[in-house]
């Protein structure tokens, strides 16, 4: 069995590769995402992203920030090799509840978790109630990506990644 830091950076293009893809969905497939959670009702790139190009030892990249930050920078890093390494995203369901967090791809991390406001205690009783909202409102998205990644594993194995998938992301960086 390999060291886990050997596998770590065997595989750590995975996190990259999947949040390339996953911003591929956004742009161009929103209904396979809308396949991950029915509550889902949009989700949009947040206002950062992160792209970085490994070339010869050395990582060149590329930050897009703001709230109005166009992304036409990020593509054309993708048409020169990169990969999405960071992105913050905005996931809306049902109800008209939002959460804006941060996903990496090298650790695969969940940052900057900012979910819907949970119900106010309104006695000494409802504290639990409330606690256990707000956990839940945690946990969803954590099981919302975990999903997400879940299916793009299922696909980065199969024959339709090479054959299908990476065919409609390259027509998409080229469009």
């Amino acid at each position: 069995m390999p060291d886990s830091s050997v596998s770590y950076e065997q595989y750590k293009f995975l996190g990259f590769e999947f949040l390339t893809w996953l911003w591929f969905l956004i742009e161009k497939d929103r209904d396979r995402l809308k396949e991950t959670d029915k509550e889902l009702i949009s989700l949009e790139i947040g206002n950062r992203i992160v792209l970085e190009n490994f070339r010869n030892d050395q990582a060149e990249t590329v930050t897009i920030k703001g709230d109005d930050a166009g992304l036409e920078e990020g593509i054309l890093a993708l048409r020169k090799g990169s990969v999405v390494t960071e992105i913050s995203l905005v996931y809306s369901s049902s109800g008209s509840r939002e959460w804006r967090f941060t996903l990496k791809g090298e650790s695969f991390n969940i940052a900057n978790l900012k979910s819907p406001a949970a119900g106010k205690a309104e006695s000494d009783d409802d504290t639990e109630g409330v606690i256990l909202e707000k956990i839940y409102l945690y946990e969803k998205i954590v099981r919302w990506t975990d999903e997400v990644f879940s299916r793009f594993i299922k696909l980065r194995i199969s024959k339709d990644w090479n054959q299908t998938e990476l065919k409609l992301m390259r027509e998409w960086i080229h469009s």
